[in-house]
């Protein structure tokens, strides 16, 4: 359904700030440790989110999609992105490390089901952890869909996007020699990766800089400009996922197995003008998915910070608290 909710701030439509009851780092092995966080009620029904990127980290306002008497909230920072370590990692670092590490949590927290919350890559990696592990899942809860396809890759690193934005797109094309730019993804993965920090950083601003421009409808095609640690992190994290076509077995895997969890319910929310990923990509997901009800917000674009994106997803999360 569209929705037309105006242009208040997406402040307003959240629960209150509140603090987490339970921190740590969880030793996840292969030399990584994992940021893990619990907010809200402990006794609620539990909910995890998975942050976007890859690369990305999860942060406090990512708590305020739920309300704290009725949910049990927990947040982790994926391998090698936020406050887990060791930072900018992609060594055993792939989509299936990080299924296995979200069950290391669920049974660290001792969670028979949870509500599964995540956007964008974090939409991803909630349908392929529900596709592995079914069982565990209550409910899926998905924005700005992506499906991990040649297509949906081609369409933002391949020009598809830049021909809405041409001077952004140019800003991001201009680092990189002509004869490279048939593959941007390649190209930029051997700069994200020479050795040289100063290089890595230069380019991995770049990289979050396109991505961060679009991520709005209201967007004037710049996306202000990232501290260099975290831009290097995101970049490194979200092209070498992006180079291994995330680790899947084929493309279209995700639509393939949908059969798997059709059984359980799930809510995605999209913004109309996702530039980033585009609508095609959730509606597809709806039409394979008999359980799912599918949001389509007028006037929105990719960012969980959106207005009628946060309106949205807040409304979806009573109303389940709600029964």
């Amino acid at each position: 359904m569209d929705k037309f909710l105006g242009q208040k701030s997406a402040v307003s439509y959240l629960h209150p700030p509140l603090e987490p009851y339970d921190q740590r780092m969880l030793d996840v092995g292969d030399g990584h440790s994992v940021y893990m966080e619990q907010s809200g009620n402990p006794s609620g029904v539990p909910v995890v989110v998975f942050h976007g990127g890859p690369g990305g980290g999860c942060s406090p306002a990512m708590r305020r999609y739920f309300d704290p008497k009725h949910y049990r909230i927990v947040l982790f920072d994926q391998r090698g992105c936020g406050r887990s370590r060791p930072h900018a990692s992609v060594d055993d670092n792939t989509t299936w490390h990080l299924v296995r590490d979200i069950e290391l949590i669920r049974r660290e927290l001792n969670i028979d089901q949870w509500i599964v919350f995540g956007g964008s890559w974090g939409a991803t990696l909630a349908l392929i952890y529900g596709q592995t592990h079914p069982e565990a899942v209550l409910r899926l809860v998905l924005r700005g869909v992506f499906l991990a396809t040649q297509a949906e890759l081609d369409w933002f690193y391949g020009g598809g996007a830049g021909r809405f934005w041409p001077e952004t797109w140019e800003r991001f094309s201009d680092l990189i020699p002509v004869e490279e730019r048939e593959d941007m993804i390649t190209a930029y993965n051997k700069r994200l990766f020479s050795g040289d920090v100063h290089q890595e950083v230069r380019h991995g601003k770049a990289w979050s800089a396109w991505e961060n421009a679009l991520a709005t409808v209201q967007s004037t095609g710049v996306g202000g400009e990232s501290p260099g640690d975290y831009a290097r992190a995101f970049a490194r994290l979200e092209n070498h996922y992006f180079i291994n076509k995330v680790f899947l077995e084929e493309d279209g895997q995700i639509l393939r197995d949908m059969h798997k969890i059709a059984h359980i319910p799930g809510h995605i929310v999209q913004g109309r003008y996702d530039m980033i990923c585009p609508p095609e990509s959730a509606y597809r997901l709806s039409e394979s998915w008999g359980k799912a009800e599918l949001h389509m917000v007028r006037n929105a674009g990719h960012a969980l910070s959106e207005p009628g994106i946060s309106a949205e997803l807040v409304r979806i999360m009573d109303l389940v608290a709600r029964g």
